[in-house]
């Protein structure tokens, strides 16, 4: 029961549209309208807003994150990991957005620190890395999300030699995230994917 309410909980607080939110407040209208059409950080940097970009990216992180720290806290042992999928099912598939939203890449950081801190800080790392070679920020969220997978094997390795916790539940994130960019992939195994810059002036 408590794993049903925890995802309950994670899904209704992943389902928060910030980006939508955030863009109306600031004036900057329907952030749907323009670039890729969805609600994360990414797309609302299109609208050239970086505070309220960056805005956006924390509190699609902070969605994650804390209802997987409250099912740690309340929860049974399957509860941060049930809660940590339903804020992410909020965020791709919003009830508010006729279940239209965004990719998930933000929400995924936020669930990852949630489950663990040196998953989020791997997370970080890789993307940022990814980044400064290629300047795409989808590609930098892919390689991030794969190399999750090793990095949750490494640090939830046990001494008998049991599958770490992390390692299954990782791979599945790393999974949805790469689901939700198939057109992104498409287009970057076209070469068309474009760069990204955050060096536009508000």
């Amino acid at each position: 029961m408590n794993e049903i309410i925890f995802a309950i909980i994670g899904y209704l607080s992943g389902s928060i549209p910030f980006g939508l939110l955030l863009t109306k407040a600031a004036g900057l209208g329907d952030v749907r309208s323009i670039g890729s059409g969805n609600i994360g950080a990414t797309n609302v940097l299109r609208t050239g807003n970086k505070k309220i970009a960056a805005l956006t990216l924390l509190c699609d992180g902070l969605k994650g994150f804390f209802p997987v720290l409250a099912a740690g806290f309340w929860g049974g042992e399957l509860a941060p990991l049930v809660a940590g999928f339903g804020a992410l099912a909020g965020h791709i598939f919003p009830v508010w957005l006729k279940f239209k939203g965004g990719k998930g890449v933000a929400t995924g950081l936020g669930v990852l620190f949630g489950w663990n801190w040196l998953l989020g800080l791997a997370f970080v790392v890789a993307w940022i890395g990814t980044f400064f070679i290629t300047r795409i920020s989808s590609a930098s969220a892919l390689i991030a999300a794969l190399l999750a997978i090793p990095v949750s094997y490494v640090i939830g390795k046990t001494d008998d030699g049991g599958m770490p916790i992390f390692v299954w539940p990782v791979a599945l994130l790393a999974l949805v995230i790469w689901t939700t960019h198939h057109a992104n992939i498409r287009r970057l195994v076209k070469g068309e994917e474009p760069k990204s810059s955050f060096s536009k002036k508000t």
